[in-house]
């Protein structure tokens, strides 16, 4: 016979004595810390940081709206849209960073800032630099629409996406190079994985082809390619060099690497493989435009649409593999592929 009292539901319901005691410890009291809606400092593990981020933040937003409203000319819109972007970079980057001090300090499973906004520190983050470098390279004689001046803007967001990752989530303790298949296997290693990821794009392609032609079809529209158009040799080869080498390295890293084994961490494989696929896809339809709002729009859903196939299936290769190489061989292939027969058309 037990010596205990029977189990009654007011005894389940009632919590003992010692549970009341406001010096018992409480275990997972991490867990019960302020979330990202919660607009509080209290019981935050970086507050200062957090109210940079919030402040900077809302005033960046603030003065870019007064900007776009107000639409002063001279000087003065210059000054305030720099200024506008310093305050967002500064916001967007010491929000994730209180984002990722706050996750490890609750024991989370991924404790670091989330990809979305990394992604979005990274636009005020390189898009100073980016003005700068095409204004420099306009006064030396590079024509700002050419392919030159479109390989320089996306190397700096290349680089500053990199930056952040090193800076927010390697820096922070969140995840290792390593831990993200971002290392170096040695020469044959690496062209093994390469050509592992390289043999899934042609029937990607077909995939692309038939969502895409389906699209255009119903809906009367096309997207405009996204590399500008030349019909020079040194153009068509620094084309190829943005999609065949800058963008997978740079897209893979980011995307699959950081963002795909985040998410691995939070909500699982299959979850990850989704929502990075989506992301990918929505990213590359920011700057989509048209005619027409509805215009705008059609082309949008197609180049997104058309975008989620081989998506899927550089996540898919990257989870397989283990291997940061794999995803690139694919992109890599996939794009010079697409280049390749868009040239041989146009020409």
């Amino acid at each position: 016979m037990s010596d205990h009292p029977p189990l009654t539901e007011e005894a389940i319901l009632e919590p003992p004595d010692s549970a009341l005691q406001p010096d018992s410890p409480q275990p997972n009291a991490g867990l019960r810390r302020p979330g990202s809606t919660v607009f509080s400092l209290e019981g935050r593990a970086a507050p200062g940081l957090y109210l940079v981020g919030w402040l900077a933040t809302v005033l960046g937003f603030a003065v870019l709206l007064a900007v776009v409203l107000a639409a002063p000319g001279g000087i003065g819109a210059a000054v305030l849209l720099l200024t506008a972007v310093v305050l967002l970079a500064v916001g967007l980057v010491s929000a994730a960073g209180a984002q990722g001090m706050e996750r490890r300090a609750r024991g989370a499973t991924y404790a670091g800032p989330s990809p979305f906004l990394v992604f979005a520190a990274s636009l005020p983050v390189a898009l100073p630099v980016a003005i700068v470098a095409l204004r420099l390279a306009e006064l030396a004689g590079v024509d700002p629409l050419s392919p030159l001046a479109s390989l320089i803007g996306q190397l700096i967001l290349v680089l500053g996406l990199a930056a952040l990752v090193r800076l927010l989530v390697v820096g922070m303790g969140a995840l290792s190079w390593s831990e993200m298949r971002i290392r170096w296997p040695g020469l044959s290693a690496a062209l093994g994985h390469l050509a592992s990821g390289a043999v899934y794009a042609v029937p990607v392609i077909l995939v692309t082809a038939i969502v895409s032609g389906v699209l255009v079809t119903l809906l009367g529209t096309q997207p405009e390619p996204t590399l500008p158009s030349t019909r020079e040799p040194g153009g068509i080869a620094l084309n190829f060099f943005a999609a065949v080498v800058v963008a997978p390295i740079g897209e893979e890293l980011f995307f699959r690497g950081f963002a795909l084994t985040a998410w691995d961490r939070s909500i699982g494989g299959r979850g990850a493989l989704i929502r990075s696929a989506l992301f990918f896809a929505f990213i590359h339809v920011l700057t989509v435009g048209g005619a027409t709002f509805s215009e705008a729009g059609a082309k949008a859903i197609i180049g997104f649409t058309a975008r989620v196939p081989v998506a899927l299936a550089l996540g898919w290769v990257f989870l397989r593999r283990r291997s940061i190489f794999a995803p690139i061989g694919l992109h890599a292939t996939f794009n010079g592929l697409l280049l390749l027969i868009a040239e041989m058309a146009a020409g």
